[in-house]
Protein backbone atom coordinates (compact mmCIF):
# COMPACT_ATOMS: atom_id res chain seq x y z
CA UNK A 1 0.00 0.00 0.00
CA UNK A 2 1.68 3.22 -1.09
CA UNK A 3 1.39 6.51 1.10
CA UNK A 4 -1.02 8.24 -0.78
CA UNK A 5 -3.42 5.15 -0.29
CA UNK A 6 -2.54 4.75 3.44
CA UNK A 7 -3.93 8.67 3.98
CA UNK A 8 -7.11 8.23 1.99
CA UNK A 9 -7.87 4.51 4.21
CA UNK A 10 -7.38 6.07 6.86
CA UNK A 11 -9.84 8.75 6.03
CA UNK A 12 -12.22 5.86 5.13
CA UNK A 13 -11.67 4.68 8.46
CA UNK A 14 -12.80 6.99 10.55
CA UNK A 15 -15.52 8.43 8.77
CA UNK A 16 -18.27 6.65 10.08
CA UNK A 17 -17.18 7.78 13.35
CA UNK A 18 -17.39 11.41 12.35
CA UNK A 19 -20.89 11.07 10.50
CA UNK A 20 -22.37 10.16 13.95
CA UNK A 21 -21.22 13.14 16.35
CA UNK A 22 -23.58 15.40 17.30
CA UNK A 23 -23.71 19.03 16.35
CA UNK A 24 -22.37 19.88 19.94
CA UNK A 25 -19.06 18.23 19.20
CA UNK A 26 -18.65 19.30 15.65
CA UNK A 27 -18.75 22.48 16.67
CA UNK A 28 -16.26 22.04 19.29
CA UNK A 29 -14.14 21.45 17.45
CA UNK A 30 -14.46 24.66 15.12
CA UNK A 31 -14.42 26.15 18.23
CA UNK A 32 -10.74 24.47 18.90
CA UNK A 33 -9.61 25.48 15.31
CA UNK A 34 -10.95 28.72 16.41
CA UNK A 35 -8.02 28.73 19.17
CA UNK A 36 -5.82 27.08 16.98
CA UNK A 37 -5.53 30.09 14.88
CA UNK A 38 -5.58 33.01 17.67
CA UNK A 39 -3.04 30.65 19.61
CA UNK A 40 -0.88 30.12 16.56
CA UNK A 41 -0.80 32.80 14.33
CA UNK A 42 2.72 33.66 14.74
CA UNK A 43 3.95 29.88 13.78
CA UNK A 44 1.38 30.22 11.07
CA UNK A 45 2.45 33.28 9.72
CA UNK A 46 5.52 32.50 10.12
CA UNK A 47 5.49 29.26 8.21
CA UNK A 48 2.91 30.84 5.14
CA UNK A 49 5.86 33.39 4.74
CA UNK A 50 8.48 30.43 3.76
CA UNK A 51 5.75 29.91 1.08
CA UNK A 52 5.79 33.36 0.17
CA UNK A 53 9.40 33.89 -0.08
CA UNK A 54 9.62 30.92 -2.25
CA UNK A 55 7.27 32.17 -4.79
CA UNK A 56 8.75 35.55 -4.61
CA UNK A 57 12.27 33.70 -5.59
CA UNK A 58 10.58 31.59 -8.50
CA UNK A 59 9.04 34.90 -10.07
CA UNK A 60 5.19 34.11 -9.45
CA UNK A 61 2.79 36.47 -10.71
CA UNK A 62 1.91 39.49 -8.08
CA UNK A 63 -1.75 37.68 -8.25
CA UNK A 64 -0.39 34.38 -7.14
CA UNK A 65 1.57 35.87 -4.50
CA UNK A 66 -1.33 37.61 -3.45
CA UNK A 67 -3.42 34.18 -2.99
CA UNK A 68 -0.75 32.64 -1.20
CA UNK A 69 -0.32 34.96 1.49
CA UNK A 70 -1.48 35.27 4.67
CA UNK A 71 -1.63 38.23 7.58
CA UNK A 72 -3.36 38.92 10.58
CA UNK A 73 -6.65 40.74 8.65
CA UNK A 74 -6.76 37.57 6.67
CA UNK A 75 -6.88 35.23 9.37
CA UNK A 76 -9.57 37.53 11.44
CA UNK A 77 -11.40 36.61 8.37
CA UNK A 78 -10.94 33.68 8.52
CA UNK A 79 -12.10 33.36 11.72
CA UNK A 80 -15.13 35.12 11.59
CA UNK A 81 -15.65 32.70 8.73
CA UNK A 82 -15.36 29.35 10.76
CA UNK A 83 -17.70 31.31 13.68
CA UNK A 84 -20.31 31.75 11.30
CA UNK A 85 -20.28 28.14 10.45
CA UNK A 86 -20.74 27.51 14.08
CA UNK A 87 -23.82 29.44 13.85
CA UNK A 88 -25.37 27.22 11.10
CA UNK A 89 -27.88 24.76 11.51
CA UNK A 90 -26.23 21.14 11.31
CA UNK A 91 -27.96 19.26 7.96
CA UNK A 92 -26.87 16.14 8.93
CA UNK A 93 -29.88 14.06 9.97
CA UNK A 94 -32.72 16.36 8.45
CA UNK A 95 -35.90 14.44 7.55
CA UNK A 96 -35.98 15.77 3.69
CA UNK A 97 -39.62 13.58 3.57
CA UNK A 98 -41.37 10.93 4.95
CA UNK A 99 -43.65 8.79 3.04
CA UNK A 100 -45.68 5.69 2.98
CA UNK A 101 -46.67 4.07 -0.74
CA UNK A 102 -49.64 1.78 -1.37
CA UNK A 103 -47.14 -1.32 -0.03
CA UNK A 104 -47.61 -0.08 3.57
CA UNK A 105 -43.54 0.76 4.17
CA UNK A 106 -42.73 3.80 6.18
CA UNK A 107 -39.99 5.63 3.95
CA UNK A 108 -37.82 8.54 5.29
CA UNK A 109 -35.86 10.29 3.10
CA UNK A 110 -32.89 11.54 5.56
CA UNK A 111 -30.14 14.13 5.26
CA UNK A 112 -26.30 12.44 5.69
CA UNK A 113 -22.64 13.21 4.77
CA UNK A 114 -21.38 12.42 1.70
CA UNK A 115 -18.53 10.30 3.32
CA UNK A 116 -15.02 11.18 2.15
CA UNK A 117 -14.26 14.17 0.23
CA UNK A 118 -10.73 14.71 -1.36
CA UNK A 119 -10.15 18.23 -2.19
CA UNK A 120 -7.37 19.62 -4.61
CA UNK A 121 -6.38 23.18 -4.89
CA UNK A 122 -3.47 25.34 -6.11
CA UNK A 123 -1.73 28.43 -3.88
CA UNK A 124 -4.57 29.37 -1.20
CA UNK A 125 -3.58 28.25 2.48
CA UNK A 126 -7.20 30.13 3.66
CA UNK A 127 -8.78 27.38 1.39
CA UNK A 128 -7.41 24.82 3.82
CA UNK A 129 -9.38 26.26 7.01
CA UNK A 130 -12.64 26.51 5.25
CA UNK A 131 -12.65 23.33 4.01
CA UNK A 132 -11.47 21.43 7.09
CA UNK A 133 -14.36 23.98 8.83
CA UNK A 134 -16.85 23.00 5.93
CA UNK A 135 -16.49 18.92 5.76
CA UNK A 136 -16.16 18.81 10.03
CA UNK A 137 -19.65 20.38 10.34
CA UNK A 138 -20.86 18.01 7.44
CA UNK A 139 -19.65 15.38 9.15
CA UNK A 140 -17.21 14.43 6.49
CA UNK A 141 -13.19 13.69 6.39
CA UNK A 142 -11.49 15.31 4.59
CA UNK A 143 -8.08 14.02 2.21
CA UNK A 144 -6.43 17.59 1.22
CA UNK A 145 -3.90 18.12 -1.40
CA UNK A 146 -2.79 21.29 -1.96
CA UNK A 147 0.08 22.54 -4.04
CA UNK A 148 3.56 22.45 -3.36
CA UNK A 149 4.21 26.20 -3.63
CA UNK A 150 1.52 25.86 0.35
CA UNK A 151 3.09 23.09 1.18
CA UNK A 152 4.63 24.91 4.51
CA UNK A 153 1.27 26.62 5.03
CA UNK A 154 -0.62 23.61 4.82
CA UNK A 155 1.49 21.43 6.99
CA UNK A 156 1.86 24.09 10.18
CA UNK A 157 -2.28 24.25 9.69
CA UNK A 158 -3.61 20.91 9.38
CA UNK A 159 -0.56 19.88 12.19
CA UNK A 160 -1.76 22.31 14.30
CA UNK A 161 -4.92 21.31 14.04
CA UNK A 162 -4.52 17.61 14.52
CA UNK A 163 -2.55 18.11 17.80
CA UNK A 164 -5.52 20.40 19.07
CA UNK A 165 -7.56 17.10 18.07
CA UNK A 166 -5.99 15.12 19.82
CA UNK A 167 -5.11 17.30 23.35
CA UNK A 168 -8.96 17.22 23.30
CA UNK A 169 -10.33 13.42 22.54
CA UNK A 170 -10.99 13.74 19.02
CA UNK A 171 -10.05 12.04 16.61
CA UNK A 172 -6.95 13.34 14.22
CA UNK A 173 -7.63 11.21 11.28
CA UNK A 174 -10.43 13.34 10.55
CA UNK A 175 -8.86 15.21 8.27
CA UNK A 176 -5.67 14.38 6.36
CA UNK A 177 -2.99 16.16 4.00
CA UNK A 178 -1.07 14.65 1.21
CA UNK A 179 2.56 15.46 1.26
CA UNK A 180 3.50 14.55 -2.02
CA UNK A 181 2.60 17.08 -4.11
CA UNK A 182 3.81 15.47 -7.45
CA UNK A 183 1.53 14.97 -10.45
CA UNK A 184 2.02 11.34 -9.96
CA UNK A 185 0.73 11.71 -6.34
CA UNK A 186 -2.66 13.69 -7.77
CA UNK A 187 -3.04 11.48 -10.48
CA UNK A 188 -2.71 8.44 -7.84
CA UNK A 189 -5.24 9.94 -5.16
CA UNK A 190 -7.52 10.53 -8.44
CA UNK A 191 -8.26 6.84 -8.69
CA UNK A 192 -8.53 5.94 -5.62
CA UNK A 193 -12.09 5.87 -5.52
CA UNK A 194 -12.29 2.61 -3.15
CA UNK A 195 -11.59 5.22 -0.26
CA UNK A 196 -13.02 8.61 -1.64
CA UNK A 197 -16.71 9.26 -2.49
CA UNK A 198 -16.22 12.62 -3.86
CA UNK A 199 -13.12 15.16 -5.27
CA UNK A 200 -13.94 18.38 -5.71
CA UNK A 201 -10.90 20.67 -7.58
CA UNK A 202 -10.33 24.20 -6.92
CA UNK A 203 -7.97 26.12 -9.15
CA UNK A 204 -7.00 27.37 -12.44
CA UNK A 205 -8.51 25.80 -15.63
CA UNK A 206 -5.88 23.45 -16.37
CA UNK A 207 -6.37 21.68 -12.73
CA UNK A 208 -10.06 21.49 -13.09
CA UNK A 209 -9.71 20.08 -16.85
CA UNK A 210 -6.89 17.15 -15.58
CA UNK A 211 -9.10 16.31 -12.33
CA UNK A 212 -12.58 15.85 -14.86
CA UNK A 213 -10.19 14.07 -17.29
CA UNK A 214 -8.32 11.74 -15.39
CA UNK A 215 -10.27 10.69 -11.97
CA UNK A 216 -12.60 7.56 -11.31
CA UNK A 217 -13.43 9.37 -8.18
CA UNK A 218 -17.14 11.41 -9.04
CA UNK A 219 -16.20 15.31 -9.42
CA UNK A 220 -17.14 18.77 -8.86
CA UNK A 221 -15.85 20.97 -11.11
CA UNK A 222 -15.36 24.46 -9.38
CA UNK A 223 -15.49 27.76 -11.71
CA UNK A 224 -13.12 29.11 -12.98
CA UNK A 225 -14.80 32.37 -13.68
CA UNK A 226 -15.12 34.06 -16.79
CA UNK A 227 -17.45 36.47 -15.55
CA UNK A 228 -19.30 39.52 -17.51
CA UNK A 229 -20.60 42.53 -16.61
CA UNK A 230 -23.31 43.84 -19.10
CA UNK A 231 -24.47 47.48 -19.14
CA UNK A 232 -27.67 47.45 -20.76
CA UNK A 233 -28.83 50.74 -22.67
CA UNK A 234 -31.29 51.57 -19.89
CA UNK A 235 -28.38 51.31 -17.06
CA UNK A 236 -27.73 54.35 -14.11
CA UNK A 237 -24.35 54.70 -15.79
CA UNK A 238 -22.73 55.97 -12.64
CA UNK A 239 -24.19 52.77 -10.97
CA UNK A 240 -22.59 50.88 -13.48
CA UNK A 241 -19.23 52.18 -12.87
CA UNK A 242 -19.38 51.33 -9.80
CA UNK A 243 -19.72 47.77 -9.96
CA UNK A 244 -17.54 47.45 -13.13
CA UNK A 245 -14.73 48.70 -10.98
CA UNK A 246 -15.78 46.43 -7.62
CA UNK A 247 -16.42 43.54 -10.03
CA UNK A 248 -13.04 43.86 -11.40
CA UNK A 249 -10.61 45.10 -9.35
CA UNK A 250 -11.72 44.58 -5.45
CA UNK A 251 -9.21 40.94 -6.23
CA UNK A 252 -8.19 40.52 -9.46
CA UNK A 253 -7.04 36.65 -8.56
CA UNK A 254 -10.54 35.93 -7.48
CA UNK A 255 -12.69 33.62 -9.21
CA UNK A 256 -15.86 35.86 -8.74
CA UNK A 257 -14.00 39.00 -10.82
CA UNK A 258 -15.25 40.53 -13.58
CA UNK A 259 -12.77 39.35 -17.13
CA UNK A 260 -14.75 40.57 -19.55
CA UNK A 261 -17.07 44.04 -20.34
CA UNK A 262 -19.71 44.17 -22.62
CA UNK A 263 -22.01 47.62 -23.36
CA UNK A 264 -24.66 48.08 -26.02
CA UNK A 265 -23.61 50.03 -28.51
CA UNK A 266 -26.44 53.26 -28.16
CA UNK A 267 -24.60 54.29 -24.95
CA UNK A 268 -20.63 52.78 -25.59
CA UNK A 269 -19.68 56.44 -27.00
CA UNK A 270 -20.61 57.95 -23.65
CA UNK A 271 -19.78 54.81 -20.37
CA UNK A 272 -16.25 53.44 -22.57
CA UNK A 273 -14.60 56.83 -22.11
CA UNK A 274 -15.53 57.17 -18.35
CA UNK A 275 -14.61 53.01 -17.95
CA UNK A 276 -11.38 53.16 -19.83
CA UNK A 277 -10.27 56.25 -17.30
CA UNK A 278 -11.22 54.08 -13.94
CA UNK A 279 -10.10 51.04 -15.48
CA UNK A 280 -6.89 52.34 -15.99
CA UNK A 281 -6.49 54.52 -12.81
CA UNK A 282 -6.94 50.81 -10.94
CA UNK A 283 -3.98 49.88 -13.70
CA UNK A 284 -6.07 47.51 -15.89
CA UNK A 285 -5.04 46.78 -19.37
CA UNK A 286 -8.13 47.00 -22.36
CA UNK A 287 -8.54 44.76 -24.74
CA UNK A 288 -11.04 46.09 -26.69
CA UNK A 289 -12.97 44.72 -30.32
CA UNK A 290 -13.23 46.83 -33.45
CA UNK A 291 -16.01 49.18 -32.28
CA UNK A 292 -14.80 49.56 -28.96
CA UNK A 293 -10.71 50.66 -30.18
CA UNK A 294 -12.97 53.38 -32.67
CA UNK A 295 -14.10 54.62 -29.28
CA UNK A 296 -11.07 54.16 -27.36
CA UNK A 297 -7.61 53.73 -27.65
CA UNK A 298 -6.90 50.72 -26.10
CA UNK A 299 -5.20 47.12 -27.58
CA UNK A 300 -7.23 44.59 -29.59
CA UNK A 301 -9.03 41.46 -28.06
CA UNK A 302 -8.68 38.07 -29.99
CA UNK A 303 -11.41 35.88 -29.72
CA UNK A 304 -9.38 33.87 -27.47
CA UNK A 305 -9.21 36.73 -24.84
CA UNK A 306 -12.67 36.74 -24.81
CA UNK A 307 -12.70 33.22 -23.53
CA UNK A 308 -9.88 33.77 -20.85
CA UNK A 309 -10.15 34.03 -17.03
CA UNK A 310 -6.99 36.72 -16.91
CA UNK A 311 -7.03 36.68 -12.96
CA UNK A 312 -5.02 39.54 -13.65
CA UNK A 313 -5.34 43.57 -14.18
CA UNK A 314 -6.52 43.03 -17.81
CA UNK A 315 -10.05 43.16 -19.11
CA UNK A 316 -12.01 42.44 -22.43
CA UNK A 317 -14.57 44.88 -23.90
CA UNK A 318 -17.12 43.98 -26.34
CA UNK A 319 -19.67 46.62 -27.57
CA UNK A 320 -22.90 44.27 -28.43
CA UNK A 321 -25.80 45.76 -30.48
CA UNK A 322 -28.30 44.55 -27.91
CA UNK A 323 -29.68 42.45 -24.84
CA UNK A 324 -30.03 39.77 -27.64
CA UNK A 325 -26.37 39.91 -28.50
CA UNK A 326 -24.71 40.44 -24.90
CA UNK A 327 -26.70 37.06 -23.40
CA UNK A 328 -25.25 35.34 -27.21
CA UNK A 329 -21.90 36.37 -26.21
CA UNK A 330 -21.59 35.26 -22.87
CA UNK A 331 -23.37 31.47 -23.19
CA UNK A 332 -20.42 31.54 -25.83
CA UNK A 333 -17.39 32.29 -23.87
CA UNK A 334 -18.34 32.67 -20.33
CA UNK A 335 -17.63 29.63 -17.95
CA UNK A 336 -21.26 29.69 -16.56
CA UNK A 337 -19.78 31.23 -13.25
CA UNK A 338 -21.18 34.88 -12.55
CA UNK A 339 -22.74 37.33 -15.09
CA UNK A 340 -24.01 40.65 -14.38
CA UNK A 341 -26.31 43.30 -16.14
CA UNK A 342 -26.87 46.70 -15.55
CA UNK A 343 -30.90 48.15 -16.15
CA UNK A 344 -33.24 49.96 -14.58
CA UNK A 345 -35.31 48.15 -17.16
CA UNK A 346 -36.94 45.04 -15.06
CA UNK A 347 -38.12 43.16 -18.26
CA UNK A 348 -34.52 43.29 -19.58
CA UNK A 349 -33.55 42.23 -16.46
CA UNK A 350 -36.08 39.22 -16.56
CA UNK A 351 -34.63 38.20 -19.96
CA UNK A 352 -31.26 37.97 -18.68
CA UNK A 353 -32.25 36.08 -15.70
CA UNK A 354 -33.72 33.98 -18.36
CA UNK A 355 -31.39 33.35 -20.66
CA UNK A 356 -28.19 33.21 -19.17
CA UNK A 357 -26.82 29.84 -18.12
CA UNK A 358 -24.69 30.51 -15.16
CA UNK A 359 -24.64 29.49 -11.33
CA UNK A 360 -25.05 33.40 -9.93
CA UNK A 361 -27.09 35.76 -12.55
CA UNK A 362 -26.74 39.01 -11.21
CA UNK A 363 -28.79 42.57 -11.72
CA UNK A 364 -27.66 46.05 -10.61
CA UNK A 365 -25.53 44.12 -8.05
CA UNK A 366 -21.36 43.03 -8.54
CA UNK A 367 -20.38 39.61 -9.37
CA UNK A 368 -17.99 39.75 -6.62
CA UNK A 369 -20.90 38.75 -4.20
CA UNK A 370 -20.58 35.37 -5.31
CA UNK A 371 -19.07 33.98 -2.51
CA UNK A 372 -20.29 31.35 0.22
CA UNK A 373 -19.48 33.93 2.96
CA UNK A 374 -21.67 36.69 1.21
CA UNK A 375 -24.23 34.33 0.51
CA UNK A 376 -24.79 33.42 4.30
CA UNK A 377 -22.64 29.95 4.08
CA UNK A 378 -20.00 30.89 6.64
CA UNK A 379 -17.67 29.71 4.07
CA UNK A 380 -17.56 27.55 0.90
CA UNK A 381 -15.78 24.70 -0.54
CA UNK A 382 -15.73 26.34 -3.95
CA UNK A 383 -17.89 27.62 -6.79
CA UNK A 384 -19.87 24.92 -8.29
CA UNK A 385 -20.36 25.68 -12.33
CA UNK A 386 -22.01 22.22 -13.10
CA UNK A 387 -25.46 21.60 -13.00
CA UNK A 388 -26.09 19.60 -10.46
CA UNK A 389 -27.48 19.20 -7.41
CA UNK A 390 -24.27 21.49 -6.17
CA UNK A 391 -24.09 24.72 -8.60
CA UNK A 392 -23.20 27.99 -7.04
CA UNK A 393 -21.24 28.66 -3.59
CA UNK A 394 -21.10 24.98 -1.86
CA UNK A 395 -21.64 25.24 1.98
CA UNK A 396 -23.01 22.74 4.76
CA UNK A 397 -26.09 21.29 2.60
CA UNK A 398 -23.91 20.90 -0.97
CA UNK A 399 -21.52 18.22 1.11
CA UNK A 400 -24.52 16.28 1.96
CA UNK A 401 -25.87 13.29 0.60
CA UNK A 402 -28.90 11.54 2.10
CA UNK A 403 -30.56 7.92 1.89
CA UNK A 404 -33.68 5.81 2.50
CA UNK A 405 -34.61 4.52 6.20
CA UNK A 406 -37.48 2.02 5.81
CA UNK A 407 -39.49 0.45 7.90
CA UNK A 408 -41.46 -2.54 8.25
CA UNK A 409 -43.69 -4.92 10.20
CA UNK A 410 -42.52 -8.33 8.35
CA UNK A 411 -43.46 -6.61 4.76
CA UNK A 412 -42.72 -9.40 2.19
CA UNK A 413 -42.87 -8.10 -1.98
CA UNK A 414 -45.17 -10.14 -3.42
Amino acid sequence: MTEIEKVCKNARDSAIELSNLNSNKKNKMLNLIIDVIKNNAGEILSANKIDVINAQKNNMPTHFIDRLTLNQKRLDGIIEGIKNVISLSDPIGEVMETFTPKNGLKITKKRVPVGVIGVIYEARPNVTFDVIALTIKSGNCVVLRGGSDTINSNKKIVGLIKEAFKNNGFNPEYIQLLIDTTREGVLELMKLNKYIDLLIPRGGKSLIESVVKNSTVPVIETGSGNCHVYVHKDADLDMALKILINAKCARVSVCNAAESLLVDKEIAQKFLKTAKAELEKNNVKILGCKETIKIINCQKATDEDFYTEFDDYIISVKVVESLTGAIAHINKYGTKHSDCIVTNDKAAAKEFFNNIDSAAVYHNASTYFTDGFQFGFGAEIGISTQKIHARGPMGLKELTSYKYIVEGNGNIRV
